[in-house]
């Protein structure tokens, strides 16, 4: 039987993933956000981790309660799926530092903190233990008003390359998984989210940026989730393919909306891909 820790699954794409994998004999350790509403219960397949990604103390208790149940065993894939979208949103000029903070605490050292703690567990069953880290789409399209959001995925992406390196010599296989747009919770409302966000913004940034990016931030980007993004079952499937190959990429795309993205970026230059992106997004070019 195979094992498995997946962070961030009370809900989302992770909750799926916990399901499914258990449906397929794997052994899953799901980690969830104590005190956090979730359906997963431990049972089965499944044992529910109490794990607190931004939370040091937290992170290395759920790692000893792991192997504790493993018994002497390894782990054979941990996936990195925890993260938040909505904190610290709006133009950079105007970012709250405090929220960028708890924002790179949750996402990006949340995935460096479990990657540290289960490490020796993967190291047990190596070669041929996996570890994949949730990046974003946003790493490839930098949308305008999620720059922090944006930054810390970027680091995800670069922690993922030096991992690559310092696990071959282990036999560890390293990716970062980059979904595009997922129809979840994370991403519901988005019209009304993007607005409430907008109207938070200090009222001499609105009179600044909102005539040139107003509308792309809460029009155009909106719609482009709306109608380009995977559906949970989509998004579900599109990992389950991943987790089959026998060699992961350094960048493993997931979803319809960021793969021609993918193809773009190997093709085009950045300059090319830059323009093609503000194009895309209806960015307006300055009139001197």
């Amino acid at each position: 039987m195979k094992t498995a820790f997946i962070t961030g699954a009370n809900v989302g794409q992770a909750n799926l993933l916990v399901k499914s994998l258990a449906a397929d004999d794997w052994r899953v350790f799901a980690g969830v956000l104590p005190g956090a509403p979730t359906d997963l219960v431990t049972g089965g397949n499944v044992t529910v981790v109490d794990q607190d990604v931004s939370n040091t103390e937290s992170v290395q208790n759920s790692a000893r309660i792991v192997a504790e149940k493993l018994n002497g065993h390894g782990l054979d894939l941990l996936m990195n799926v925890a993260g938040v979208a909505n904190i610290a949103v709006g133009v950079l000029e105007a970012a709250d530092l405090a929220q960028a903070e708890r924002l790179f605490h949750i996402n990006t050292f949340g995935q460096l903190r479990v990657v540290q703690a289960f490490l020796p567990l993967l190291r047990k069953n190596a070669p041929g233990s996996r570890i994949a880290n949730y990046s974003s789409g946003a790493i490839l399209a930098n949308p305008v008003g999620a720059g922090i959001y944006n930054m810390t995925k970027h680091a995800i992406h670069g922690m993922t390359l030096t991992l690559r390196h310092e696990l071959a010599p282990f036999g560890i296989q390293v990716t970062s998984i980059i979904p595009g747009g997922v129809l979840t919770g994370m991403s519901a409302n988005a019209h009304e989210n993007t607005k409430k966000t907008w109207a938070m913004q200090p009222e001499p940034i609105r009179e600044i940026y909102g005539p040139p990016l107003g509308n792309v931030m809460m029009q155009v980007l909106p719609d482009m989730l709306e109608k380009t993004g995977s559906t949970p079952e989509q998004a579900l499937e599109g990992t389950l393919q991943i987790l089959k190959k026998k060699k992961w990429k350094p960048m493993e795309y997931l979803g319809k909306d960021v793969k021609p993205m993918g193809v773009m970026r190997r093709l085009l230059s950045d300059s090319q891909l830059e323009s093609m992106m503000r194009m895309t997004f209806k960015i307006p070019a300055y009139k001197g």
